[in-house]
């Protein structure tokens, strides 16, 4: 018999709720408030979940599962508080166009679009991934983060890249 996903209906309402939530978010203005040095703020915690996903699979390889634990906590933390100032940002704020051309266009339109479409796919992933260690399920949990990992990994790496390949555009 299969065992149930602790956590299966919230995770599942998260996977759902939250793309659907940044989607329409985008087409909402608050004016007055300019929170322009939020883009880089947000990328720096892009950039330090990057490195502590690395530091967190490198631990539970060498056996420490607590300090592997404390550092998905932080990720999945910081995860979060990427996705408030996002939303602040960009509730806030004008579109920025990329305004670069050649090559590099089609490089940014693929980074960014491949972005997007894996952070909303690892939601899910990252969300039952964890449920399963917290809940002693490891054999299941350490099974599906050799999906997981790599690809928050890449969303993570890939939200750098885009706010660096357009920084120069903001107003």
């Amino acid at each position: 018999m299969k065992k149930a996903e602790p956590y299966q209906r919230l995770i599942i309402f998260l996977s759902i709720v939250i793309p659907i939530s940044v989607a329409l978010l985008f087409r909402v203005k608050i004016r007055g408030y300019n929170f322009s040095f939020l883009p880089p703020i947000y990328a720096s915690i892009n950039g330090l979940t990057a490195v502590l996903l690395m530091v967190s699979v490198f631990s539970i390889k060498k056996g420490y599962r607590v300090r592997h634990e404390r550092l998905n906590k932080i990720c999945l933390g910081l995860s979060g508080l990427f996705l408030v100032l996002y939303i602040l940002y960009h509730i806030t704020s004008d579109e920025t166009h990329y305004g670069g051309g050649g090559i590099l266009k089609y490089v940014y339109y693929f980074i960014l679009i491949t972005h997007i479409i894996l952070s909303v796919v690892v939601i899910p992933l990252v969300l039952l991934t964890f449920s399963r260690g917290l809940s002693g399920d490891f054999e299941r949990h350490k099974r599906l983060a050799k999906f997981t990992f790599p690809l928050w990994l890449y969303v993570a790496i890939t939200g750098v890249l885009v706010y660096v390949m357009i920084s120069p555009y903001y107003k």
